[in-house]
């Protein structure tokens, strides 16, 4: 063997070598990735955020069971002190060193009323026992809410979701909501523009901007280490899309009077949806909806 094929064969073992070390160490998780086995009819993929497509999760079957106990059911106005357990299909719980941290926290809950009138996005923390996260939660109407827990399993590196259902008493409002690109939300115009009409099962392109009446500056700021997130709810609430702007980028910051930002989404079914925007504006978060019609 000649010196030169010897030092590209030494340096392959050596590669191998340092990749297979790397596997080797500890991850702080004692979940594999078989314990996220999404094959089989019927059950949840695992998403790839750089490409959202909205994810029916009430009729498909996930890996991870959510269930959730505490003080229920809910009451319109008034907090309740809730726990939620995450459980894998193989009887593992699902604790802070089995997730990642995605848009600075390891799990997020996106909680919808059955109007998509009451739309809240919740970060639960860790509790004492592994796989119990805690959270508090005062909804503003009544009906069956649905939560969707949002998170990244450490074993396979991306997006997961699960649901449940979080009764609060009461008697549930009739939906009169118009259908609308524009909405108005603490002296903000809000405007979400598609670049043509949307139909199911192709990809749509959106521009989200923000403007005063007045003309003056949007003190936009991070929320989650992004300047907007978007949220796709569809009207039977079994499923959602979570949206990050096609700007991964923090700088430049968007124009301080006219920010503008660019989301993708690909919607199946047709239908009534509603998209929440959230921001952060002068150090308060706002939500904006945006109701729309899918075409087939």
């Amino acid at each position: 063997m000649s010196r030169q094929r010897l030092q590209i064969v030494l340096l392959t073992v050596g590669a191998i070598a340092v990749y297979v070390g790397f596997r080797a160490l500890p991850t702080g998780t004692n979940l594999h990735q078989v314990d996220f086995d999404t094959r089989g009819k019927g059950m949840v993929e695992l998403c790839d955020p750089s490409n959202p497509q909205f994810v029916a999760v009430t009729t498909a079957r996930s890996p991870v069971t959510m269930t959730l106990q505490g003080e229920l059911p809910a009451v319109p106005g008034r907090e309740s002190k809730l726990t939620l357990t995450l459980v894998t299909m193989t009887g593992k719980a699902v604790g802070p060193a089995d997730v990642l941290v995605q848009h600075t926290r390891k799990l997020h809950l996106l909680v919808v009323d059955p109007t998509l009138r009451d739309y809240q996005h919740i970060h639960p923390e860790p509790a004492a026992k592994d796989g119990d996260w805690s959270f508090s939660f005062t909804p503003r109407l009544a009906g069956t809410y649905r939560v969707f827990a949002d998170f990244v399993p450490v074993p396979t590196a991306r997006s997961l979701y699960a649901g449940a259902d979080l009764p609060v008493t009461g008697e549930v409002a009739v939906n009169m909501n118009i259908l609308s690109w524009d909405a108005e939300v603490e002296g903000y115009q809000f405007k979400l523009t598609p670049a043509a009409p949307i139909h199911a099962g192709k990809v749509a392109d959106l521009t989200f901007t923000v403007t005063r009446p007045d003309g003056g500056v949007v003190p936009m700021e991070p929320v989650m280490d992004a300047y907007a997130h978007l949220v796709a709810f569809d009207q039977g609430h079994s499923g959602f899309a979570h949206l990050h702007p096609n700007e991964i980028s923090l700088t430049p910051p968007p124009d301080e009077k006219h920010p503008k930002l660019t989301f993708k989404i690909t919607i199946p079914n047709p239908g009534v949806y509603v998209i929440w925007a959230q921001v952060k504006l002068a150090g308060r978060e706002v939500f904006a909806p945006f109701w729309f019609e899918v075409a087939p």
